[in-house]
């Protein structure tokens, strides 16, 4: 069984013989551990490549520059725009596959443009065991290269290389795309994508590190990571996030007493949240929902949270 150090060293010989590669790039840790081997192995001729458009919350867009600054490699943006396409819009089981084929697509053109012929991207060797991943399939149709999984190098390794270059982003949780806070069958809008992006930046401001905020057509369902949850249950957050949310459009704003649940919006099985190549998680991570959903299939997609009869306190 080869070491960490073993499987690095092969992936940064393996980078090196190729002329020059553009790494899909979104600032996560898989992405940027990519990005280090091949900056290490190739210097000026790797390139990172963030894909920006609606679906990619600004602090994503700027915790990318910032550790592609960390790593000292170029940094390219490529926008397009997933609402072109009808099929993402409609917000299926197949979303980020649509998604992921727009996002690779747009970095083999900017490729092409920089005269590269290999675009790498950060699927490690536990994202292809962990679940439905429809984006997988965009991978394989378009044929990125995945360092990661060729070299057999696992979650806890990419954090472990992550932490031998010393990136910032070697702890950071696995994030998703703005889209996957919408639960699958209601229409991805800009109008949801941008109130669903202010919600949780005004989370993120409060200091709040795991978070995600749902968008259930007008109804705000905040999820917040167990270690923080006791914070969310403070009567001065749970009025300030009534307040705040409100004013950003929500008609109606709850608390997930479930906590922090990565995907459970999806169908049951799907765990391709991650849809900015930032997949799977540690052992750790999986066991708090990253790797799982908490929807079946066989129950509507789209719930009426007002439909359910509670007990009273009597019976």
């Amino acid at each position: 069984m080869p070491t960490v150090e073993e499987k690095l060293a092969a992936a940064k010989a393996d980078l090196a013989e190729r002329d020059g590669v553009l790494v899909a790039f979104s600032g996560g840790v898989d992405s940027s551990v990519v990005a280090a081997i091949a900056h290490d192995a190739l210097g000026d001729d790797a390139v990172a490549c963030t894909a920006k458009s609606e679906t990619l919350p600004e602090a994503e867009l700027g915790d990318a520059n910032r550790v592609a600054d960390e790593i000292g490699i170029r940094h390219v943006i490529a926008e397009f725009s997933e609402l072109d396409d009808p099929n993402f819009v409609e917000n299926g089981d197949d979303r980020c596959y649509h998604c992921r084929t727009m996002r690779l697509g747009a970095m083999f053109d900017k490729a092409a443009e920089l005269d590269i012929d290999i675009v790498c991207d950060g699927t490690n060797a536990d994202d292809v065991s962990a679940g439905h991943r429809p984006g997988l399939r965009a991978v394989e149709e378009l044929d990125a290269y995945s360092p990661l999984l060729q070299h057999d190098i696992s979650k806890d390794e990419v954090r472990e290389i992550a932490e031998a270059y010393d990136l910032s982003v070697a702890d950071k949780p696995a994030m998703a795309c703005l889209s996957s806070r919408i639960p699958t069958g209601l229409e991805v809008t800009e109008e949801r994508l941008s109130r669903i992006e202010r919600a949780e930046t005004v989370l993120r401001q409060w200091g709040f590190t795991q978070f995600r905020v749902r968008d259930h057509d007008g109804l705000a369902r905040i999820e917040i990571g167990e270690d923080e949850l006791s914070r969310a249950l403070d009567e001065e957050f749970v009025r300030a996030a009534r307040d705040h949310l409100t004013d950003l459009g929500f008609e109606h704003v709850t608390l997930d007493l479930h906590g922090y649940r990565t995907g459970s919006v999806s169908p049951e099985g799907d765990a391709d949240e991650a849809s900015n190549g930032e997949q799977g998680g540690t052992t750790r991570e999986r066991a708090g929902g990253d790797a799982h959903e908490s929807e079946s299939q066989s129950e509507p997609l789209v719930e009426d949270v007002f439909s359910t009869e509670y007990p009273t306190g009597g019976r």
